[in-house]
């Protein structure tokens, strides 16, 4: 024998039992494949590549978390696509009507049976959302002590209550209406929040309202802005009894400038809680990757909260997404901190499926192995009913049968090129033993 032929033999009948091995357990893996494929296109666990996020005006709170969440998001890939608007009730009609995945609505900017409306789910509140009331300190040198403190002393001003669409109107519209104030008395303008700034700083109107973040690019301008002073809510308890939506909050002394000392006194106020709603249609995945992100944007402290008051579930005005109250509740999951978030959420939406499907084809794997010994010796047996004809026809005639001699010479041939793991070996080697016994008896 060459040398080196013993290992390409025995490399040889190693590939051939992996091959028989693989062709009996084809059907079961064939199966699994399909089965695997089924539940893929029914759960549908990645998300989409885009999102759309309805957010709010230029230069609005709004639109700066937005850009946060869009930074957020891309590192997993996603786009999210911004969607500006006139405000929280705008939001809202575009979640409606389809034209928003997510968006930013502002507590009280929906009617009282929002709970029991279908379609719309929430991913948590996110962050408070004063009600700032800035006006010129010229317009209140006749008021006592030069500032302003109840919402009645506005009569006969010029007011800007926010741009039709935006959730400040449908705000004040309700503080008015707890004041007894008939706005007919006020002489109110709806202009957008760039419009109004310019107005106020010019003259024009002589107080501003907004319903916004702190972040808000206005209101951060506003707040340093010399001749400008913030009404202070001295009835902000009395506020949140009435009206639950919203909330007593404390703009503290010193916390917009420290060496300034901006606001040099504290400062009460009202807010309502924005939450981050979503359609009930939009995919898990996406929802669970912005609440996560909820968590990471909002949790730290800020003017009005403590680290980790945000965001929030609780006192939800809209059904929470089991995917928002598990990241509130849980964080990240545990396959997504040590493995890529298509992998981990791949595994993660489809294990209890794959517990499922292996349920299924464990019984089914039992049938593999009968069916590789089957396989294998059937190689051999099927050339048993050839020599047992030979044989036969050689009882029929006794005597020298030179026939039936080549017809097992060739018989012979063929079973010593059959090819059998070793472990079958004996079994073409008994064959090939049987085929000698008869030669010998045709001799």
């Amino acid at each position: 024998m060459k040398p080196g032929m013993k290992p390409v033999r025995a490399l040889r009948y190693t590939l051939l039992s992996i091959r028989d091995l693989l062709v009996s357990a084809g059907p079961v893996v064939l199966l699994a494949v399909a089965l695997l494929v089924l539940a893929y296109l029914w759960l549908d666990p990645n998300p989409p590549k885009h999102v759309t996020l309805a957010t709010g005006p230029a230069q609005s709170a709004y639109e700066e978390f937005g850009k946060r969440y869009q930074k957020a998001l891309k590192a997993y890939g996603i786009e999210v696509v911004l969607v500006p608007s006139e405000g929280s009730p705008a939001n809202l009609r575009l979640l409606r009507a389809g034209k928003a995945d997510l968006g930013f609505v502002q507590g009280g900017s929906t009617d009282r049976n929002a709970n029991e409306e279908s379609g719309i789910v929430s991913l948590g509140s996110l962050f408070l959302e004063p009600l700032w009331l800035f006006y010129r300190a010229d317009a209140a040198k006749n008021a006592p002590g030069g500032v302003f403190s109840s919402l009645t002393q506005l009569q006969d001003m010029r007011v800007n209550v926010g741009f039709r669409g935006s959730g400040s109107p449908l705000l004040m519209r309700r503080l008015f209406e707890a004041n007894n104030l008939d706005p007919a008395t006020l002489k109110l303008s709806r202009l957008d929040q760039t419009a109004a700034t310019v107005a106020f700083l010019n003259g024009e109107l002589d107080a501003i309202v907004f319903a916004s973040a702190p972040e808000s690019l206005m209101v951060q301008m506003l707040l340093q802005t010399p001749g400008v002073k913030l009404m202070d809510f001295s009835q902000s308890e009395a506020y949140s009894r009435r009206l639950p939506f919203l909330t007593p909050v404390l703009l503290p002394r010193g916390i917009v400038d420290l060496a300034g000392d901006k606001p040099p006194q504290d400062v009460r106020l009202v807010a309502t809680t924005t939450a981050l709603l979503a359609r009930d249609t939009t995919h898990p995945a996406l929802l669970q990757l912005f609440s996560q992100a909820a968590r990471d944007l909002h949790g730290p402290a800020g003017w009005f909260n403590r680290a980790g008051s945000y965001p929030t579930i609780e006192l939800s005005e809209y059904p929470i997404s089991r995917e928002a109250e598990r990241a509130m509740r849980s964080g990240q999951p545990f396959l997504q901190r040590w493995l890529p978030f298509w992998i981990a959420n791949l595994v993660e939406r489809m294990w209890l499926v794959l517990g499922i499907i292996l349920a299924v084809l464990l019984p089914l794997t039992r049938i593999v192995p009968p069916l590789y010994q089957f396989r294998i010796r059937s190689r051999v047996f099927r050339w048993y009913g050839q020599l047992r004809d030979i044989e036969n026809r050689l009882h029929d005639g006794p005597g020298h049968h030179p026939e039936l001699v080549r017809e097992l010479d060739a018989l012979d041939d063929k079973v010593g090129r059959i090819s059998v793991p070793l472990a079958y070996a004996d079994e073409l080697y008994a064959l090939r033993n049987n085929i000698e016994v008869v030669r010998r008896k045709a001799a």
